[in-house]
Protein backbone atom coordinates (compact mmCIF):
# COMPACT_ATOMS: atom_id res chain seq x y z
CA UNK A 1 0.00 0.00 0.00
CA UNK A 2 0.99 3.60 -0.46
CA UNK A 3 1.28 5.99 2.47
CA UNK A 4 -0.75 9.18 2.74
CA UNK A 5 1.46 12.24 3.22
CA UNK A 6 0.96 15.83 2.13
CA UNK A 7 -2.58 15.16 0.81
CA UNK A 8 -1.32 12.47 -1.58
CA UNK A 9 -1.01 8.70 -1.63
CA UNK A 10 2.65 8.20 -2.42
CA UNK A 11 5.12 5.39 -2.91
CA UNK A 12 8.88 5.41 -2.41
CA UNK A 13 11.80 3.63 -4.06
CA UNK A 14 12.60 1.92 -0.75
CA UNK A 15 9.90 -0.30 0.66
CA UNK A 16 9.34 -2.57 3.66
CA UNK A 17 7.58 -5.94 3.34
CA UNK A 18 4.53 -6.68 5.49
CA UNK A 19 4.60 -10.38 6.36
CA UNK A 20 1.92 -12.83 7.45
CA UNK A 21 3.07 -14.09 10.89
CA UNK A 22 1.45 -17.49 10.35
CA UNK A 23 3.27 -18.60 7.20
CA UNK A 24 5.80 -15.85 6.49
CA UNK A 25 4.22 -14.94 3.15
CA UNK A 26 4.30 -11.35 1.96
CA UNK A 27 0.95 -9.61 2.40
CA UNK A 28 2.00 -6.26 0.95
CA UNK A 29 4.74 -3.65 1.03
CA UNK A 30 4.83 -0.13 2.47
CA UNK A 31 6.99 2.87 1.64
CA UNK A 32 10.03 3.66 3.76
CA UNK A 33 9.61 7.36 4.53
CA UNK A 34 12.59 9.72 4.62
CA UNK A 35 13.38 13.18 5.97
CA UNK A 36 11.59 14.94 3.11
CA UNK A 37 8.42 13.01 3.88
CA UNK A 38 8.63 13.97 7.54
CA UNK A 39 8.91 17.66 6.69
CA UNK A 40 6.04 17.43 4.21
CA UNK A 41 3.86 15.65 6.76
CA UNK A 42 4.54 18.25 9.45
CA UNK A 43 3.98 21.25 7.18
CA UNK A 44 0.73 19.73 5.93
CA UNK A 45 -0.42 18.90 9.46
CA UNK A 46 -0.05 22.55 10.47
CA UNK A 47 -2.44 23.52 7.67
CA UNK A 48 -4.68 20.63 8.63
CA UNK A 49 -4.88 21.86 12.20
CA UNK A 50 -6.12 25.23 10.97
CA UNK A 51 -8.72 23.53 8.75
CA UNK A 52 -9.97 21.35 11.61
CA UNK A 53 -10.19 24.28 14.01
CA UNK A 54 -12.53 26.05 11.58
CA UNK A 55 -15.01 23.14 11.60
CA UNK A 56 -17.83 23.20 14.09
CA UNK A 57 -18.27 20.41 16.59
CA UNK A 58 -21.28 19.22 14.63
CA UNK A 59 -19.28 19.08 11.39
CA UNK A 60 -16.51 17.08 13.04
CA UNK A 61 -19.11 14.78 14.53
CA UNK A 62 -20.67 14.16 11.12
CA UNK A 63 -17.29 13.21 9.62
CA UNK A 64 -16.65 10.70 12.38
CA UNK A 65 -20.19 9.31 12.19
CA UNK A 66 -19.74 8.73 8.45
CA UNK A 67 -16.38 7.08 9.13
CA UNK A 68 -18.01 4.68 11.61
CA UNK A 69 -20.62 3.78 8.98
CA UNK A 70 -17.89 3.10 6.41
CA UNK A 71 -16.02 0.92 8.91
CA UNK A 72 -19.18 -1.14 9.37
CA UNK A 73 -19.52 -1.53 5.61
CA UNK A 74 -15.86 -2.59 5.26
CA UNK A 75 -15.70 -4.64 8.46
CA UNK A 76 -14.80 -8.01 6.95
CA UNK A 77 -11.98 -6.55 4.85
CA UNK A 78 -10.61 -4.76 7.91
CA UNK A 79 -10.80 -7.95 9.98
CA UNK A 80 -8.98 -10.04 7.37
CA UNK A 81 -6.34 -7.32 7.09
CA UNK A 82 -5.76 -7.43 10.86
CA UNK A 83 -5.42 -11.23 10.83
CA UNK A 84 -3.10 -11.28 7.83
CA UNK A 85 -0.71 -8.63 9.11
CA UNK A 86 -0.85 -9.28 12.87
CA UNK A 87 -1.76 -12.95 13.25
CA UNK A 88 -4.67 -12.81 15.69
CA UNK A 89 -7.49 -15.23 15.01
CA UNK A 90 -10.26 -14.00 12.73
CA UNK A 91 -12.85 -13.98 15.52
CA UNK A 92 -10.68 -11.66 17.60
CA UNK A 93 -10.02 -9.52 14.52
CA UNK A 94 -13.75 -9.12 13.87
CA UNK A 95 -14.24 -8.13 17.48
CA UNK A 96 -11.41 -5.60 17.17
CA UNK A 97 -13.15 -4.03 14.18
CA UNK A 98 -16.44 -3.75 16.07
CA UNK A 99 -14.70 -2.12 19.02
CA UNK A 100 -12.75 0.24 16.76
CA UNK A 101 -16.00 1.28 15.10
CA UNK A 102 -17.50 1.98 18.52
CA UNK A 103 -14.50 4.18 19.39
CA UNK A 104 -15.11 6.33 16.31
CA UNK A 105 -18.82 6.52 17.17
CA UNK A 106 -18.00 7.62 20.72
CA UNK A 107 -15.57 10.19 19.33
CA UNK A 108 -18.34 11.54 17.11
CA UNK A 109 -20.43 12.16 20.22
CA UNK A 110 -17.55 13.83 22.07
CA UNK A 111 -16.99 16.22 19.16
CA UNK A 112 -20.29 17.84 20.13
CA UNK A 113 -19.42 18.16 23.81
CA UNK A 114 -16.41 20.47 23.94
CA UNK A 115 -17.97 22.86 26.38
CA UNK A 116 -16.82 25.49 28.81
CA UNK A 117 -17.21 25.87 32.56
CA UNK A 118 -18.23 28.88 34.60
CA UNK A 119 -15.68 29.55 37.35
CA UNK A 120 -17.26 31.22 40.44
CA UNK A 121 -14.64 33.91 40.97
CA UNK A 122 -16.68 35.57 43.70
CA UNK A 123 -15.75 32.63 45.87
CA UNK A 124 -12.31 34.23 46.28
CA UNK A 125 -11.89 36.85 49.09
CA UNK A 126 -12.68 40.40 48.02
CA UNK A 127 -13.60 39.54 44.44
CA UNK A 128 -16.67 41.27 43.03
CA UNK A 129 -17.92 42.18 39.56
CA UNK A 130 -15.87 39.47 37.86
CA UNK A 131 -17.19 36.74 35.61
CA UNK A 132 -14.98 33.82 34.75
CA UNK A 133 -15.28 30.92 32.35
CA UNK A 134 -13.05 28.43 30.58
CA UNK A 135 -12.68 27.74 26.88
CA UNK A 136 -11.32 24.42 25.60
CA UNK A 137 -9.38 24.62 22.31
CA UNK A 138 -7.54 22.05 20.14
CA UNK A 139 -3.84 21.40 20.72
CA UNK A 140 -3.02 21.66 17.01
CA UNK A 141 -0.94 18.82 15.56
CA UNK A 142 -1.27 15.41 17.23
CA UNK A 143 1.31 12.69 16.60
CA UNK A 144 -0.20 9.23 17.11
CA UNK A 145 2.28 6.35 17.45
CA UNK A 146 0.61 2.95 17.63
CA UNK A 147 1.82 -0.62 18.36
CA UNK A 148 1.40 -3.83 16.39
CA UNK A 149 -0.94 -5.77 18.67
CA UNK A 150 -4.19 -3.85 17.99
CA UNK A 151 -3.41 -2.27 14.62
CA UNK A 152 -6.90 -0.78 14.15
CA UNK A 153 -8.37 -0.50 17.64
CA UNK A 154 -5.50 1.46 19.20
CA UNK A 155 -5.13 3.70 16.15
CA UNK A 156 -8.81 4.61 16.49
CA UNK A 157 -8.28 5.44 20.18
CA UNK A 158 -5.89 8.13 18.96
CA UNK A 159 -7.32 9.32 15.64
CA UNK A 160 -10.97 9.53 16.75
CA UNK A 161 -10.44 11.81 19.77
CA UNK A 162 -7.81 13.87 17.94
CA UNK A 163 -10.25 14.76 15.17
CA UNK A 164 -13.16 15.14 17.59
CA UNK A 165 -11.14 17.75 19.48
CA UNK A 166 -10.43 19.70 16.30
CA UNK A 167 -6.81 18.70 15.74
CA UNK A 168 -4.96 17.33 12.75
CA UNK A 169 -3.24 13.99 13.26
CA UNK A 170 -0.15 12.27 11.90
CA UNK A 171 -0.33 8.49 12.38
CA UNK A 172 2.87 6.50 12.65
CA UNK A 173 1.71 2.87 12.71
CA UNK A 174 3.83 -0.08 13.78
CA UNK A 175 6.09 -1.22 10.94
CA UNK A 176 4.88 -4.82 11.27
CA UNK A 177 1.18 -3.92 11.03
CA UNK A 178 0.64 -0.70 9.04
CA UNK A 179 -2.10 -1.80 6.65
CA UNK A 180 -5.04 -1.37 9.03
CA UNK A 181 -4.00 2.21 9.81
CA UNK A 182 -3.64 3.02 6.12
CA UNK A 183 -7.13 1.67 5.44
CA UNK A 184 -8.49 3.73 8.33
CA UNK A 185 -6.86 6.82 6.82
CA UNK A 186 -8.68 6.11 3.54
CA UNK A 187 -11.94 5.76 5.46
CA UNK A 188 -11.46 9.10 7.20
CA UNK A 189 -10.83 10.82 3.88
CA UNK A 190 -13.82 9.10 2.28
CA UNK A 191 -15.90 10.30 5.23
CA UNK A 192 -15.05 13.92 4.44
CA UNK A 193 -12.10 14.77 6.66
CA UNK A 194 -10.09 17.68 5.24
CA UNK A 195 -7.26 16.26 3.10
CA UNK A 196 -4.61 17.91 5.30
CA UNK A 197 -6.18 16.72 8.56
CA UNK A 198 -5.12 13.05 8.55
CA UNK A 199 -1.82 11.58 7.43
CA UNK A 200 -0.29 8.13 7.78
CA UNK A 201 3.47 7.95 7.40
CA UNK A 202 5.19 4.56 7.26
CA UNK A 203 8.72 3.40 7.92
CA UNK A 204 11.03 2.38 10.68
CA UNK A 205 10.29 4.03 14.01
CA UNK A 206 14.00 4.25 14.66
CA UNK A 207 14.46 6.23 11.43
CA UNK A 208 11.50 8.63 11.50
CA UNK A 209 9.98 8.46 14.99
CA UNK A 210 12.43 10.67 16.83
CA UNK A 211 12.33 13.42 14.22
CA UNK A 212 8.54 13.53 14.43
CA UNK A 213 8.55 13.56 18.24
CA UNK A 214 11.21 16.25 18.50
CA UNK A 215 9.62 18.75 16.11
CA UNK A 216 8.03 21.74 17.88
CA UNK A 217 5.14 21.83 15.41
CA UNK A 218 3.82 18.71 17.12
CA UNK A 219 1.95 19.86 20.21
CA UNK A 220 0.64 16.52 21.45
CA UNK A 221 2.07 12.98 21.33
CA UNK A 222 -0.05 9.94 22.10
CA UNK A 223 1.97 6.72 22.26
CA UNK A 224 1.18 3.10 23.02
CA UNK A 225 4.10 0.71 23.23
CA UNK A 226 6.99 -0.44 25.35
CA UNK A 227 8.23 1.31 28.46
CA UNK A 228 11.73 1.86 27.03
CA UNK A 229 10.50 3.47 23.81
CA UNK A 230 8.06 5.59 25.81
CA UNK A 231 10.85 6.87 28.00
CA UNK A 232 12.93 7.77 24.95
CA UNK A 233 9.99 9.68 23.44
CA UNK A 234 9.62 11.66 26.66
CA UNK A 235 13.33 12.52 26.55
CA UNK A 236 13.18 14.01 23.06
CA UNK A 237 9.66 15.44 23.05
CA UNK A 238 10.45 18.67 24.84
CA UNK A 239 7.61 20.90 26.03
CA UNK A 240 4.66 18.96 24.65
CA UNK A 241 1.56 17.28 26.00
CA UNK A 242 2.23 13.53 26.12
CA UNK A 243 0.07 10.49 26.80
CA UNK A 244 1.96 7.27 27.49
CA UNK A 245 0.26 3.85 27.43
CA UNK A 246 3.10 1.50 28.28
CA UNK A 247 3.67 -2.06 29.43
CA UNK A 248 2.61 -4.25 32.31
CA UNK A 249 2.89 -7.69 33.88
CA UNK A 250 -0.64 -7.77 35.19
CA UNK A 251 -1.37 -9.78 38.38
CA UNK A 252 -4.49 -11.76 39.31
CA UNK A 253 -5.07 -12.60 42.98
CA UNK A 254 -7.19 -15.69 43.72
CA UNK A 255 -8.72 -15.87 47.21
CA UNK A 256 -9.93 -19.10 48.89
CA UNK A 257 -13.63 -18.28 48.39
CA UNK A 258 -13.26 -17.95 44.60
CA UNK A 259 -15.10 -20.20 42.15
CA UNK A 260 -12.08 -21.90 40.58
CA UNK A 261 -13.98 -22.84 37.44
CA UNK A 262 -14.72 -19.16 36.80
CA UNK A 263 -11.13 -18.21 37.59
CA UNK A 264 -9.72 -20.75 35.15
CA UNK A 265 -12.15 -19.60 32.46
CA UNK A 266 -11.06 -15.99 33.02
CA UNK A 267 -7.37 -16.89 32.86
CA UNK A 268 -7.83 -18.80 29.61
CA UNK A 269 -9.67 -15.78 28.18
CA UNK A 270 -7.45 -12.99 29.52
CA UNK A 271 -4.04 -14.67 29.45
CA UNK A 272 -3.98 -16.06 25.91
CA UNK A 273 -6.05 -13.88 23.59
CA UNK A 274 -3.94 -12.48 20.76
CA UNK A 275 -1.28 -15.01 21.83
CA UNK A 276 -0.77 -13.07 25.04
CA UNK A 277 0.30 -9.96 23.13
CA UNK A 278 -1.86 -7.56 25.14
CA UNK A 279 -0.46 -5.01 27.57
CA UNK A 280 -3.05 -6.00 30.19
CA UNK A 281 -2.80 -9.73 29.52
CA UNK A 282 -3.01 -11.83 32.70
CA UNK A 283 0.61 -12.76 33.41
CA UNK A 284 1.10 -13.30 37.17
CA UNK A 285 -1.45 -15.46 38.99
CA UNK A 286 -1.32 -15.37 42.79
CA UNK A 287 -3.59 -18.01 44.38
CA UNK A 288 -3.56 -18.60 48.12
CA UNK A 289 -1.80 -21.80 49.14
CA UNK A 290 -4.95 -23.49 50.40
CA UNK A 291 -6.40 -23.62 46.86
CA UNK A 292 -3.15 -23.67 44.86
CA UNK A 293 -3.15 -27.32 43.78
CA UNK A 294 -6.88 -27.38 43.05
CA UNK A 295 -6.58 -24.24 40.94
CA UNK A 296 -3.81 -25.71 38.79
CA UNK A 297 -5.85 -28.86 38.26
CA UNK A 298 -8.79 -26.83 36.97
CA UNK A 299 -6.66 -24.45 34.89
CA UNK A 300 -4.53 -27.02 33.04
CA UNK A 301 -7.24 -28.59 30.81
CA UNK A 302 -8.73 -25.21 29.87
CA UNK A 303 -5.37 -23.91 28.64
CA UNK A 304 -4.40 -27.19 26.99
CA UNK A 305 -7.67 -27.09 25.02
CA UNK A 306 -6.75 -23.81 23.26
CA UNK A 307 -6.16 -25.04 19.70
CA UNK A 308 -3.43 -23.25 17.75
CA UNK A 309 -3.10 -22.96 13.98
CA UNK A 310 -4.15 -20.88 10.99
CA UNK A 311 -5.75 -17.72 12.41
CA UNK A 312 -8.12 -17.45 9.43
CA UNK A 313 -9.80 -20.73 10.41
CA UNK A 314 -12.69 -20.39 12.87
CA UNK A 315 -11.66 -23.53 14.76
CA UNK A 316 -8.35 -21.92 15.78
CA UNK A 317 -8.39 -20.45 19.29
CA UNK A 318 -4.90 -18.92 19.28
CA UNK A 319 -2.72 -17.85 16.39
CA UNK A 320 0.98 -17.05 16.00
CA UNK A 321 2.96 -14.32 17.64
CA UNK A 322 3.67 -11.38 15.38
CA UNK A 323 7.29 -12.44 14.78
CA UNK A 324 9.06 -15.76 15.16
CA UNK A 325 11.80 -14.10 17.20
CA UNK A 326 9.18 -13.18 19.79
CA UNK A 327 8.14 -16.81 20.09
CA UNK A 328 11.82 -17.70 20.49
CA UNK A 329 12.11 -15.14 23.29
CA UNK A 330 9.08 -16.52 25.13
CA UNK A 331 10.53 -20.02 24.85
CA UNK A 332 13.83 -18.80 26.29
CA UNK A 333 12.07 -17.18 29.27
CA UNK A 334 10.00 -20.30 29.94
CA UNK A 335 13.03 -22.60 29.77
CA UNK A 336 14.98 -20.23 32.00
CA UNK A 337 12.20 -20.39 34.61
CA UNK A 338 12.02 -24.19 34.46
CA UNK A 339 15.79 -24.36 34.85
CA UNK A 340 15.49 -22.21 37.99
CA UNK A 341 12.84 -24.42 39.58
CA UNK A 342 9.52 -23.57 37.99
CA UNK A 343 7.25 -26.43 36.92
CA UNK A 344 5.85 -26.74 33.40
CA UNK A 345 2.17 -27.64 33.76
CA UNK A 346 1.22 -27.50 30.09
CA UNK A 347 2.59 -26.07 26.85
CA UNK A 348 6.20 -25.01 26.52
CA UNK A 349 6.51 -25.93 22.83
CA UNK A 350 7.24 -23.75 19.81
CA UNK A 351 6.39 -24.26 16.13
CA UNK A 352 7.72 -21.33 14.16
CA UNK A 353 5.92 -18.20 15.39
CA UNK A 354 3.32 -20.25 17.25
CA UNK A 355 4.04 -20.83 20.93
CA UNK A 356 1.79 -23.30 22.70
CA UNK A 357 -0.42 -21.84 25.46
CA UNK A 358 1.71 -22.39 28.56
CA UNK A 359 1.20 -22.57 32.31
CA UNK A 360 4.18 -22.36 34.68
CA UNK A 361 3.74 -23.24 38.36
CA UNK A 362 5.95 -22.68 41.39
CA UNK A 363 7.24 -19.47 39.84
CA UNK A 364 9.44 -17.36 42.09
CA UNK A 365 8.82 -13.59 42.03
CA UNK A 366 12.38 -12.85 40.93
CA UNK A 367 12.13 -14.98 37.76
CA UNK A 368 12.03 -13.01 34.54
CA UNK A 369 8.62 -14.50 33.55
CA UNK A 370 7.25 -12.79 36.65
CA UNK A 371 9.29 -9.59 36.96
CA UNK A 372 9.31 -8.41 33.34
CA UNK A 373 6.62 -8.06 30.69
CA UNK A 374 6.40 -11.39 28.87
CA UNK A 375 3.97 -10.27 26.16
CA UNK A 376 3.35 -13.85 25.11
CA UNK A 377 1.08 -16.88 25.68
CA UNK A 378 2.27 -18.03 29.10
CA UNK A 379 1.10 -17.40 32.65
CA UNK A 380 3.22 -17.63 35.80
CA UNK A 381 1.52 -19.07 38.91
CA UNK A 382 2.96 -18.30 42.36
CA UNK A 383 1.41 -19.45 45.67
CA UNK A 384 0.92 -16.85 48.42
CA UNK A 385 0.01 -17.14 52.09
CA UNK A 386 -2.25 -14.17 52.78
CA UNK A 387 -3.99 -11.32 50.98
CA UNK A 388 -1.37 -8.94 52.38
CA UNK A 389 1.37 -11.05 50.80
CA UNK A 390 -0.57 -11.19 47.53
CA UNK A 391 -1.02 -7.40 47.41
CA UNK A 392 2.65 -6.84 48.26
CA UNK A 393 3.65 -9.19 45.45
CA UNK A 394 1.21 -7.59 43.02
CA UNK A 395 2.79 -4.20 43.81
CA UNK A 396 6.37 -5.48 43.62
CA UNK A 397 6.88 -4.24 40.07
CA UNK A 398 7.63 -1.05 38.19
CA UNK A 399 4.36 -1.50 36.31
CA UNK A 400 0.80 -0.63 37.27
CA UNK A 401 -1.62 -0.87 34.36
CA UNK A 402 -4.22 -3.49 35.33
CA UNK A 403 -4.85 -6.04 38.08
CA UNK A 404 -7.61 -8.41 39.14
CA UNK A 405 -8.91 -10.33 42.14
CA UNK A 406 -11.40 -13.17 42.54
CA UNK A 407 -13.30 -13.08 45.83
CA UNK A 408 -16.81 -12.79 47.24
CA UNK A 409 -15.52 -11.05 50.37
CA UNK A 410 -16.23 -7.31 50.18
CA UNK A 411 -13.51 -6.48 52.70
CA UNK A 412 -10.88 -8.31 50.66
CA UNK A 413 -12.19 -6.70 47.46
CA UNK A 414 -12.00 -3.18 48.91
CA UNK A 415 -8.57 -3.81 50.40
CA UNK A 416 -7.45 -4.79 46.90
CA UNK A 417 -8.99 -1.62 45.42
CA UNK A 418 -7.41 0.66 48.01
CA UNK A 419 -3.93 -0.88 48.13
CA UNK A 420 -3.06 -2.31 44.71
CA UNK A 421 -1.07 0.20 42.64
CA UNK A 422 -2.76 -0.05 39.27
CA UNK A 423 -4.75 2.21 36.98
CA UNK A 424 -7.38 -0.45 36.19
CA UNK A 425 -8.78 -2.81 38.82
CA UNK A 426 -11.10 -5.77 38.21
CA UNK A 427 -13.08 -7.72 40.78
CA UNK A 428 -14.07 -11.26 39.74
CA UNK A 429 -12.47 -11.13 36.32
CA UNK A 430 -8.94 -11.13 34.93
CA UNK A 431 -6.98 -7.93 34.32
CA UNK A 432 -7.58 -7.96 30.57
CA UNK A 433 -10.88 -6.14 30.17
CA UNK A 434 -11.70 -2.73 28.80
CA UNK A 435 -14.81 -0.86 27.73
CA UNK A 436 -13.75 1.73 25.22
CA UNK A 437 -15.70 4.56 26.85
CA UNK A 438 -13.97 4.20 30.24
CA UNK A 439 -10.86 6.09 31.39
CA UNK A 440 -7.95 3.79 30.67
CA UNK A 441 -4.35 4.33 31.72
CA UNK A 442 -1.62 3.19 34.06
CA UNK A 443 0.32 4.14 37.15
CA UNK A 444 4.08 4.03 37.78
CA UNK A 445 6.06 3.01 34.68
CA UNK A 446 2.92 1.85 32.88
CA UNK A 447 2.46 5.45 31.78
CA UNK A 448 0.32 8.52 32.34
CA UNK A 449 -2.68 10.19 30.80
CA UNK A 450 -5.97 8.51 29.96
CA UNK A 451 -7.55 7.04 26.86
CA UNK A 452 -11.26 6.58 26.18
CA UNK A 453 -12.72 9.20 23.81
CA UNK A 454 -14.12 11.52 26.51
CA UNK A 455 -10.86 11.50 28.44
CA UNK A 456 -8.57 11.53 25.40
CA UNK A 457 -10.33 14.63 24.09
CA UNK A 458 -9.40 16.37 27.33
CA UNK A 459 -5.79 15.25 26.83
CA UNK A 460 -5.86 16.55 23.24
CA UNK A 461 -7.20 20.02 24.03
CA UNK A 462 -5.91 23.01 25.98
CA UNK A 463 -7.79 25.05 28.54
CA UNK A 464 -8.04 28.84 28.37
CA UNK A 465 -9.26 30.87 31.36
CA UNK A 466 -11.31 34.01 30.58
CA UNK A 467 -12.00 36.72 33.20
CA UNK A 468 -14.47 39.51 32.45
CA UNK A 469 -13.93 42.58 34.64
CA UNK A 470 -17.34 44.19 34.90
CA UNK A 471 -18.07 47.79 35.81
Amino acid sequence: MKMYVGTEWIDKPKTIPVLNPYDGSQVDTIPRADADDIERALATAVRGARAMRRLTGYERSQILRKAADLMTQRAEDLARTITLEEGKIIGEARFEVSRATEIISLSAEEAKRLGSEVVPLDGAPGVTKKFGFTVRVPCGVVLAISPFNFPLHLVCHKVGPALAAGNSVIVKPATDTPLSALKLTKIMLDAGAPPEAVQCITGSGGEIGEALCRDPRVRKITFTGSRDVGEQICRVAGLKKVTMELGSNAPLIVMPDADLEKVATAVAATGFSNAGQVCISCQRILPLKSIYADFLNVLKPKVAALATGNPLEDKTKMGPMVRERDAVRVDEWVREAVGAGARLVTGGERRGAIYAPTVLADVKPDMRVSRSELFGPAVAVTPVGTIDEAIAMANDTNYGLSAGIFTQNIDWAMKFVQEVESGNLHINWGPQWRADLMPYGGLKESGFGKEGPKYAVQEMTELKMVVMHLS
